[in-house]
Order: C-alpha cells, then sequence, then structure tokens
C-alpha cells in the first residue's frame, strides 16, 4: 500500500513555531481535510507533505514507487503549450516508465545474445512491473480521460488547441488541478482546490474524488465539499495536530463540546490569576507577606495559560438596519442583453420582492453576472426595462472589487472612515470576521492581496445602510467560520439580497428562492436551493425521456409520431404554465390574507377594543376566520407546487 508518513516534524520561521512534533500518516484510501484558522501553516504542512519544503528536524518516509501529487492554492502559470499538450504533459512519469521499457529490450537482447538466463528472469520482471505501471496510469486511456476531465472542469472541446496563455488565471488553476487530477498520483494533496470552480465542476471533482483509489489530503473552506468527500479531519493549531474522525460537520460538532469546556477551564483561570494579581497588588511592599506575594509570582509565572483559538470563537456582528421600502425591490420586463453577435438572455421578466434572499443559478455562460450588474445599474446597456421599487438604495460587490480598492490609508483607518458612529468601535471586531487579526488592520490598504481587497471592499459595502445587497461570488475569499458570519448577518438582514455563488452551503442556507438561468431564459423556484435540486431530480427521468424521443426521432422515427410527440410538449407545456399562474394567485392570496391577519392583530391591540367585549368578540371571530382561510389556501398552494418547476 502506497503511503507517506511522518514523524515528529518540527517548522520554524524565524521565532515563531509553524509545526511542532506533527506526526502524519496519509495511504492508499486516506479520505482526509486539514483544518485551522488561517495563518495556522496549513499551506506550509501541505508543501512539507508534497517534499517541496524541508522541516527543520523530523522524519518524512515515503514507501518506494509512490507518487505524490500536490495542487498549490494559487500562482501557477503555464505558457509556451496547447491545452492539450499541457495535459498531455501530466503523463510525464508514464512516459518515464515506457523509456525505461524500452531500455530493459535492449539489455534482454544483449542478455539473450550471452544466455544469462538469471539477468534475463530479472529483467523480464521489472518489464512486466513496468508495463503494470504503464496500465495504471491511464497512459493508454489518456485521450478519452483527459476529454473527460477537462469538461468536467468546464473547459469546451473547442479549448484544446487554444494556447495555455490566453486563459486567465482561474482558468490557469483549473488547468492545473486537471494535470494533477491525471497523474493518477497514490496520494493527492489539494490545497483550496473549489477556489475557482463553479458548481457544476465542484459537483463534478466531488465525484472524481468519491471514485479515486488513491489517499488524499484537502484544504478548502467549502463546508458541503468537504463533508462529500472526507471521513476525518486534522486541525492545526499552535503547531500541533489533532485528528477528528468523520467528516467536517461532525469535526464542528466535537469542536462546540471541546469550545465549552476550554471556555470554562478559561474563565476559572482567569479568575485565578486575577485573585494571585490582586494578591500580590496589596501585599508585595508588606515585608511579613514576601514569601507568599513571591510563591504567588513563581505560580503565575509557571502556569500554562490556556489560549482560545481563533478558530473556534464564535462572533457575533450587526450592520446597520436598512433604510424602510416597498413591497417590490426591483422588476424588470422583456429584459434582453447580447455582446456582439452574442445573445445572452431575451424577454426576461421577474419581480423580486423586498425581502428576498435570491440566489441566481446557472452554468457558466448562462448570464448570472450580466444579469446582476444590470440589476446593480453598473450597466446600462440592455434591452427592455428595468426599475427600482420605492425607497431602494442598492449595494453591489462584485467579483472584481479588488481591483478598485488602492486606498492609501490603513486597513483599521479606511473601515472607520466608513463606518457609521455607532459602529465605530465594533470595526475590529468586524475586521476580525472577515480575517484581518492583530496587526494585520494596520496594513496599508494598497499592499493588500487581492483575496484581502476583496474582503475588505465586501465589508466596507456592508457597513452602509442599504436595502438591496447584489453580490457577486461574496464568499469567494472567506473561510468556513466567516461564511457562517457573513450567512448570519445576511440571514438576519431585513433587506433584499440577489446573490450568486459557489459555495453550496452557503446557497442552501441563506437561499429562499432561487432563479435558474439556461438557455437565455429564467425559471423562477419558489424555495431555498436545496429545494432547487430536488425539483430539478426530479425532472431527470422526463428530460431523459424527451431525449430519447429526440434521438429516435432523428434516427428515423415516422413523421406522424415526432408531430404527435410535439403536440404533447406543447400541451405540457401549457399546462405548466396554468399551474405556475395558478401558484402565483395562491401566493397573492394568501399574502393578502396575512395583511388581513396582521391588521386585526393589531386592531385586538387596541385599547378601545379589548376594553370592549363586543368589538374584542367580533375581531377574534374575523381574526379565526382569517386564520382559517390561510391555513386552506396554503394548502391548495403547497399541492399546486408540488406539481410546478
Amino acid at each position: 500500500m502506497a503511503f507517506v508518513q511522518f514523524s515528529k516534524i518540527s517548522l520554524a520561521f524565524a521565532d515563531r513555531d509553524i509545526l511542532t512534533d506533527v506526526s502524519l500518516n496519509l495511504a492508499s484510501g486516506a479520505r482526509s481535510a486539514l483544518a485551522g484558522a488561517n495563518g495556522a501553516g496549513k499551506s506550509t504542512l501541505m508543501k512539507v507533505i508534497a517534499g517541496e519544503m524541508a522541516p527543520d528536524s523530523g522524519d518524512r518516509a515515503v514507501q518506494k514507487g509512490s507518487r505524490v501529487s500536490y495542487l498549490p492554492q494559487s500562482g501557477i502559470v503555464h505558457r509556451g503549450k496547447t491545452l492539450r499538450e499541457e495535459m498531455e504533459a501530466a503523463y510525464k512519469a508514464a512516459l518515464d516508465l515506457l523509456s525505461r521499457m524500452e531500455d530493459i529490450g535492449g539489455e534482454l537482447e544483449k542478455s539473450g545474445a550471452v544466455k544469462d538466463e538469471a539477468r534475463i528472469a530479472i529483467l523480464l520482471e521489472e518489464h512486466r512491473r513496468l508495463g503494470e505501471e504503464v496500465e495504471r496510469s491511464g497512459y493508454y486511456e489518456r485521450k478519452q480521460r483527459i476529454t473527460m476531465t477537462l469538461e468536467g472542469l468546464g473547459f469546451s472541446s473547442d479549448d484544446l488547441e487554444r494556447s495555455v496563455e490566453e486563459f486567465s488565471g482561474g482558468w490557469q488553476m483549473r488547468i492545473a488541478l486537471a494535470k494533477v487530477l491525471l497523474e493518477s498520483p497514490d496520494i493527492l494533496l489539494l490545497d483550496e482546490p473549489t477556489n475557482y470552480l463553479d458548481i457544476e465542476a465542484r459537483f463534478w471533482l466531488e465525484s472524481w474524488l468519491q471514485s479515486f483509489a488513491g489517499g488524499y489530503l484537502i484544504v478548502s473552506h467549502d463546508r458541503y465539499f468537504l463533508d462529500v468527500t472526507i471521513n476525518e479531519v486534522y486541525e492545526l493549531f499552535q503547531g500541533r495536530l489533532k485528528r477528528y474522525a468523520g467528516n467536517y460537520t461532525a469535526y464542528e460538532t466535537a469542536h462546540a463540546v471541546e469550545l465549552e469546556s476550554l471556555l470554562k477551564r478559561y474563565a476559572e483561570q482567569q479568575e485565578e490569576i486575577a485573585r494571585a494579581e490582586e494578591l500580590i497588588r496589596r501585599f508585595r511592599y508588606k515585608a511579613s507577606k514576601a514569601a507568599m506575594v513571591q510563591e504567588r509570582v513563581k505560580k503565575l509565572e509557571k502556569m500554562e495559560r490556556i489560549e482560545i483559538p481563533e478558530s473556534l470563537k464564535k462572533m457575533r456582528i450587526r450592520f446597520p438596519d436598512p433604510p424602510h421600502a416597498g413591497k417590490v425591490a426591483v422588476s424588470v420586463a422583456e429584459l434582453g442583453k447580447s455582446y456582439g453577435k452574442r445573445r445572452i438572455f431575451s424577454n426576461l421578466d421577474l419581480t423580486i420582492d423586498s425581502g428576498e434572499k435570491l440566489v441566481v443559478v446557472g452554468r457558466n455562460g448562462a448570464g448570472k453576472t450580466t444579469l446582476l450588474r444590470i440589476l446593480a445599474g453598473v450597466d446600462p446597456d440592455f434591452e427592455g426595462d428595468m426599475q427600482y421599487g420605492t425607497g431602494i438604495a442598492a449595494g453591489y460587490f462584485s467579483q472584481d472589487a479588488a481591483e478598485r480598492f488602492n486606498d492609501p490609508l490603513s486597513v483599521l483607518e479606511c473601515m472607520e472612515a466608513e463606518a457609521p458612529t455607532p459602529l465605530v468601535p465594533k470595526v475590529r471586531d468586524m475586521l476580525g470576521s472577515f480575517l484581518f487579526r492583530g496587526d494585520d488592520v494596520y496594513k496599508s490598504v494598497s499592499v493588500l492581496s487581492g483575496g484581502e481587497k476583496s474582503r475588505l471592499a465586501l465589508l466596507k459595502m456592508l457597513l452602509k445602510p442599504m436595502n438591496l445587497l447584489i453580490l457577486d461570488e461574496p464568499t469567494n475569499h472567506l473561510d468556513i467560520q466567516s461564511k457562517d458570519i457573513l450567512m448570519d448577518v445576511l440571514g438576519s438582514y431585513a433587506g433584499t439580497v440577489i446573490f450568486v455563488s459557489h459555495d453550496r452551503s452557503f446557497m442552501e442556507g441563506l437561499s429562499t428562492k432561487t432563479l435558474e438561468m439556461s438557455n437565455g431564459g429564467v425559471r423562477l423556484f419558489y424555495g431555498n436551493y436545496g429545494y432547487y435540486l430536488e425539483k430539478t431530480a426530479e425532472e431527470a427521468p422526463e428530460t431523459n425521456r424527451q431525449n430519447m424521443g429526440k434521438q429516435t426521432e432523428s434516427e428515423g422515427e415516422p413523421q406522424q409520431t415526432a408531430k404527435a410527440r410535439r403536440e404533447e410538449d406543447k400541451r405540457r407545456q401549457a399546462a405548466l404554465r396554468r399551474r405556475r399562474r395558478l401558484e402565483e394567485d395562491a401566493l397573492a392570496v394568501i399574502e393578502s390574507l396575512e395583511h388581513e391577519k396582521r391588521r386585526l392583530e393589531g386592531e385586538l391591540g387596541k385599547p378601545e377594543v379589548y376594553s370592549n367585549g363586543e368589538k374584542a368578540r367580533a375581531a377574534q371571530t374575523k381574526l379565526a376566520d382569517v386564520v382559517c382561510q390561510i391555513e386552506v389556501k396554503t394548502k391548495e398552494w403547497e399541492e399546486i407546487a408540488a406539481t410546478v418547476n
């Protein structure tokens, strides 16, 4: 069995211990994640495991013949080849094996000439072993494997002959990911592999990892991705490594128990320290108490202080309340957009109510970012009409927000200048929740990395009182704890949120409705992203049957049968449109009844009503009738909704 094993690995940078007596064993079949706060040393440990960085001390053992492939978090740029040639380079190890097999063939000829049977047996055995390794590498099926891998990661067949220099930074990292997957290693090390993947590519990678025969260690800030791909978590904290069995959610559950115990011990220790320091202050200058004071001082010096890991802290922050707005946040009618001859979408009609949390989904190129830019007022070049509702103040966060952020002030000064007066004392906590901790807040904004600037731009936008937030990939540069904080903030936010994300946990946790963009059109689903997935999964068998029908027709299905099938499709679509109208009507009635219910409840709260028995009874009777109507209408809506989408 292939393995990489470490024993008592230590590494320090200047006076800071990064790794302290770390021991780890990764073998074939390992399904592991590496967790820890930003700056804990996760990427450093990955480099040590990959053999790209030498530790100061400790032992590293790799079974002979074991192949380890490593994908760093960023920074890979490919040059000088086409995409196809770059993928072929993933099989360099197999080519080396084939070259060695050719050499052995030459040696066999020489050994046969001198009839060295012992030597011939050794060479034949090595030739056989090398041949099996080449077979396992997938070299002979490389064309199919390359096509499948590139398609899974979002490339098209037209990309194969493109020069790799033509691809942007995010696509460069997809190329690097494709290469390490095609290398078919025994041990795979992936540092943030999902950072540049859309939701479809993430699903594909999940499936690939689940069927991978080797072992892997992953660093990721995508909770759902980890939950479905790993069965153990190693946490790196203060240079030490601790193992937790189970997926990431199990790890978080165990952490919650640990945190409760840790906080209790921390509080007890702080009380003990406070008592000792008070005694020292009171009796420091009394000769009769000198021995006692010295004893307390020595005890404090020897005490092992309990620290609260940053990754375990649960911050609760609140942003400004949004200004009051009307019922409708934004509406579009017959909206269309083209880039030259390329049509993105057309005849798009949509109304988004205030308070909704709408996630926009669809494959790359479906127009998600384009739609958000139009809704944000950033792109005025479109067809049709787009209107904000009464009192709407919109804020927009884009994927390229970092490029426009070059403030000469420090991070802290920049945020304090933007924050409303009541929030100024809380700016440090807010910065901490967005991963600006310790001395990071004194860095000049101009020297921050792209990811740091993106986080700061998002926080800067949230400090302003707005009632419509349009967010394009707000979670890209946040860790799991920061995503949870952002989701809590946005979930309790009374305004409207329209967002695009590739983090499934964030999408499911925040969204209340889902807008699907595909084939130039849209469909609105009255439920969160999880509901959307359930509904589209139910559609899959029907879609497959329709596709089979199309294939049969193209292969020579009788014209009359094909015509009948098309007519049936038309009737089905018409029935679906009718059900959607019924669903919208039912929702409108429910909303009206809910408004009446709130009005009657308000009436019952008035002194002139609740103090008058006759008026109170009349209002209660009306209220009971409205509640009954809401229950009946809600049941009707649920029955209709079950047949829609």
